[in-house]
C-alpha cells in the first residue's frame, strides 16, 4: 500500500486501539454469534426449518442491526468520540469506485477458480490420507451448514420477497459488516500497525467471521482487497459497495441458477483441471497487471495534489 497520510492520524482514542479492536471483535462475536442465536431460539423455537421464512429474514436483518452495525458504532463514538473519521464516512471518487468495482469483477472468477483447484486437491489429499479425510468430513458438515442456511433465505416466490432478500443477503450485511470491519477494527488495528498489516488482519478476521471452511482463503483475499479498497478511496462506502456488489451477484446467481454460493465449493472432474489452472494463471496476471495499473494512476493523482 502506498506511503499516503491517513485521515486516521488525527485520531486521538481514550484507550489503546488494539485493545478497542480486540474488544469490537469479542464483543460482535458473543452478541451476534452466541447472542443471537439463543435470540433465535427463544423466538422460533428449534424447529427452524418449519419457521416463517420472511420473519426469519427480518430477524436475520435486525440482528445484524442490532448485534454488528449497533456495537461498531457505539464502540467508535466511545474510543475515538470522531465517528466520521474513525469509520471513513466519506463519499469516494466516482472514477476510484469505479476502478476498483471493475477489479471486482477480475477478482472473482480468480477466486473461483483458486477454490476448484484447491477443493480438487483436497479430496486428493482425504482419498489418500485418513487425517486429511476426518478434516474434510468436518468442513463438509460446516459447507452444508452453511449451505442450508442461506439457501432458505435466499428462496424467493415472488417480488416481494426477492426484494426482501435483496435486502436482508445483500444490503444489510455489506453495511453492517463493512462498518465494522472495514470500518471500526480496520481503522483501530492500522492506528497500530502499518495500513497494510491492519487490512490484511481484519480480512483475517472477516474470514473466518463466516464459518466457510473452504471459502476461507477466498473470503480473506476479497476482504483484503475491500481493505485496499477503503484505505486508497479513504471511504468506506467504497468496501460497502463493492461487499454489496458480491452479494448482489451470489444472489442473482441462486435466482437463475439455484446455487446459493457466489464461491461455488463443488469438487470439478479431473478432466477439467487442467483448464482451470490455465484460467487461474491468466486471471491472476491480469488481476496482477490491474493491481499495478491502479497504483500508478492513484500515485500520479497524489502527485499532482502535492504540486502547488
Amino acid at each position: 500500500m502506498n506511503n499516503r497520510k491517513s485521515s486516521l492520524s488525527n485520531l486521538e482514542p481514550i484507550i489503546s486501539p488494539l485493545t478497542a479492536a480486540v474488544i469490537g471483535l469479542v464483543g460482535v462475536f458473543v452478541l451476534y454469534q452466541i447472542g443471537g442465536s439463543i435470540l433465535t431460539l427463544i423466538i422460533f423455537g428449534f424447529d427452524l426449518k418449519n419457521a416463517d421464512i420472511n420473519a426469519m429474514r427480518l430477524m436475520t436483518m435486525a440482528g445484524q442491526i442490532l448485534f454488528i452495525l449497533l456495537p461498531a458504532l457505539i464502540l467508535a463514538k466511545y474510543v475515538y468520540t470522531d465517528v466520521t473519521t474513525a469509520l471513513r464516512v466519506r463519499m469516494p471518487k466516482k472514477t476510484e469506485m469505479l476502478y476498483f468495482t471493475i477489479g471486482l469483477f477480475i477478482l472473482i472468477p480468480l477466486l473461483q477458480n483458486y477454490l476448484y483447484i484447491q477443493n480438487y486437491l483436497f479430496v486428493k489429499l482425504a482419498s489418500s490420507s485418513s487425517f486429511f479425510a476426518g478434516i474434510k468430513n468436518t468442513f463438509d458438515s460446516l459447507d452444508k451448514l452453511v449451505e442450508s442456511t442461506y439457501g432458505n433465505l435466499l428462496e424467493a416466490n415472488n417480488i416481494w420477497e426477492g426484494s426482501l432478500v435483496i435486502l436482508v443477503i445483500g444490503i444489510t450485511p455489506a453495511f453492517c459488516e463493512e462498518i465494522l470491519f472495514r470500518g471500526f477494527i480496520q481503522s483501530s488495528l492500522e492506528l497500530k500497525s502499518t495500513p497494510f498489516k491492519g487490512a490484511l488482519y481484519t480480512a483475517i478476521f472477516f474470514g473466518f467471521y463466516h464459518f466457510n471452511p473452504y471459502g476461507l482463503i477466498p473470503l480473506i483475499i476479497l476482504g483484503l482487497y475491500f481493505g485496499y479498497a477503503v484505505y486508497v478511496t479513504d471511504s468506506i462506502a467504497t468496501s460497502i459497495t463493492l461487499h454489496f456488489t458480491n452479494n448482489f451477484i451470489s444472489i442473482l446467481l441462486f435466482f437463475i441458477f439455484g446455487n446459493s454460493e457466489l464461491l461455488d465449493s463443488s469438487v470439478p472432474p479431473p478432466n477439467e483441471i487442467s483448464g482451470l489452472l490455465i484460467q487461474f494463471v491468466l486471471l491472476a496476471i491480469v488481476f496482477t497487471a490491474f493491481i499495478i495499473f491502479l497504483k500508478k494512476i492513484i500515485n500520479h493523482r497524489e502527485v499532482e495534489n502535492d504540486l502547488p
